[in-house]
This record gives C-alpha cells, structure tokens and sequence, in this order.
C-alpha cells in the first residue's frame, strides 16, 4: 500500500503542475490568436483549472471505477465549501457582505438539484450527461451576457489591460516557445497523472476493503480540491471575498455540470446506494449551508470557519468509519 499512497501522491502533483501548465499555455495561445479575454476566462481558464477532476472522471469511468467518479466531484464539492471556505475564514475571515453572489449561487443550487435527481434516475447514462452539459451551456451563456453588460457599463479607457491583469496565467510577454512548452506539458502530463493516481487509488481501496467511491469522497477529493484551496487562500489575504466565494461557487457548478456531464458521456456511471441516502444530501446541505452568506448579509467570521471546518473533519469521519 505505501507504493501505492506514493503513486497516487505522484500522479496528484503532476495532475496540479499539468494543469496549471496547460491553463498558462492555452491562454496565452488564445490570447495571442485574437480570442477575447472573456471567453478565455468563462472556457479555456474554467476547463483547465478542473482539468485534473475531469482527466481522473474520464479515467475512472474507462477503468470501470465509475463510483470514484462520482465520489470525487460529490467529495470535492462538500470539500470546497466546508474545507475551502472553512480554512481561509479561520485566517483572516470572509468579508462576504458587499459582493453579490446570489445568481450564481441559485444556479449552483439548481445544478446541484438537477445532478441529485440524475443520480436517483442512474445509472448515469449518455443522455443524463447531455442533460447537464446543456445546462452547462445555458449557465455560460447568462454569464457571457451579465459579463458583457457590466463591462459596457463600467468600461473605461484602460479596461483591456485591466481585463488581461485579473485573467489567470496571462502574460502578454510569455514567447512563443514558452507556450508551446506549458501547453504541450499540460497534454502530456494530464492524462499521465490522472492514470497514476485513479490506478494507484483504486488498489488503496482494494487494500483497505472499501468502495473506490470511499477513495473517491475523501483521498481524491481532498486532493483535487488543493487548487482551490490555494486561490481561495489567497483571494482571502488579499480581502477578495468576492473571489474566494465565487471561486468556489463556479468550481461546484462546473464540477456538476461539465465534468459528470463529459464523463457520462464516456461510459455509465453507477450510483452507490450509500451517495443516494447521505453524501449527495452532506452536499446539498453544505451549498445551503451559504445561504446566510450570500442572501443575509453576513460575513464569515472565523467562529464560523471553525464551524466548517470542524463539520468537514467529522464528515469524513463517518464516510471512513
């Protein structure tokens, strides 16, 4: 097993590091063929930061591991809002009362909804994946339009390069050697890591006597959600509340959307009974768990980080033991 906790560790870090990779050189390769900064930041950064869950779903589905899958974007969104948000409001605290996440949020808890009612109607087929991907493309259409509008709005003299400083892995100077570099370690290493760590997982769970969905809801989903983490850190000590909520958010939709929509495509997915009675309900709960946050005009204070975190540690817990 310790081989095996090392691969998958292996396969996680170059599944980080590709990933960041391939989102500094498929930006600035757009960037440099003409392509809005907008529709970089709502497609290629949006595609490219979940790349690692979405190579692992895809992987998992061809292994004939469906259930770590699903265990991972479950896992994963429970992790973004307990553990994401918990952590950096036990640092500094979440200033969330003057930003307006409500849109987004009832679109998150609409895929949220229209993913559990999926899951009761699974296994997860081809055509409950189109279902999802074409929500999807109605969630990126409103926010290509609310983008615009405001950007009409607000626009200024100087917005284009304000637009290119706030879009993850732009640098107009990047040669073109560099991108092609960065892109072509993203391809390589993505697919690379993703086999590493789903083989090296499903072995962990061969060993220990449990459900990859298990792995999948706890080790994995931990992992994939170190990016997110990171940001949300960051955006804290910086007091962007706005970015750390709306980071975790668009990351839970996306999770539920695009990646269970592509990977259904791929194979069926079945639905562990045990996902269908509580992680999908500990999912549910934790998203609405923000409704204060978002709609009452209350900040998240470092009681309440405490809080979360505290719940995450005593989900996992119950989904081990």
């Amino acid at each position: 097993m310790a081989i095996d906790l090392l691969t998958a560790g292996l396969g996680l870090v170059i599944l980080l590091l590709a990933g960041d990779a391939l989102v500094r050189g498929a930006v600035n390769l757009a960037l440099r063929m003409g392509i809005p900064a907008l529709i970089v930041s709502l497609t290629i950064v949006a595609f490219g930061t979940s790349a690692p869950e979405l190579l692992i779903s895809i992987n998992a589905v061809r292994d004939n591991a469906g259930g770590l899958a699903l265990g991972n974007v479950v896992g994963s969104n429970i992790a973004n809002v307990l553990l994401v948000l918990g952590v950096p409001a036990v640092m500094t605290g979440l200033a969330t009362r003057d930003h307006d996440t409500k849109r987004s949020f009832l679109f998150m808890i609409a895929a949220s909804l229209l993913f559990i009612v999926a899951c009761f109607l699974g296994p997860l087929r081809w055509y409950h994946g189109l279902i999802l991907l074409v929500a999807l493309g109605g969630v990126l259409w409103d926010a290509t339009q609310s983008a615009r509008n405001h950007r009409r709005e607000q626009a200024t003299q100087n917005y284009g390069a304000d637009e290119l400083e706030d879009l993850e892995g732009a640098d107009p100077t990047m040669p073109w050697w560099k991108i092609a570099l960065f892109t072509v370690l993203g391809l390589i290493g993505l697919p690379l890591g993703a086999d590493l760590l789903v083989t090296a997982s499903v072995n962990i769970a061969t060993d220990l006597g449990v459900s990859d969905t298990v792995i999948g809801l706890t080790l994995v989903a931990i992992g994939t959600s170190l990016p997110e983490l990171a940001t949300t850190v960051m955006a804290a000590l910086r007091n962007q509340a706005d970015v750390a909520l709306g980071n975790v958010i668009g990351s839970n939709m996306f999770n539920l959307l695009a990646i269970m929509g592509i990977a259904s495509m791929v194979g069926p997915i079945p639905v562990d009974p045990e996902i269908m009675r509580f992680d999908l309900w500990v999912m549910l709960a934790a998203s609405l768990a923000l409704v204060p946050f978002v709609f009452m005009g209350r900040n998240m204070g470092r009681k309440i980080g405490i809080g979360f975190s505290a719940l995450y540690v005593l989900y996992l817990v119950v989904v081990v033991v």
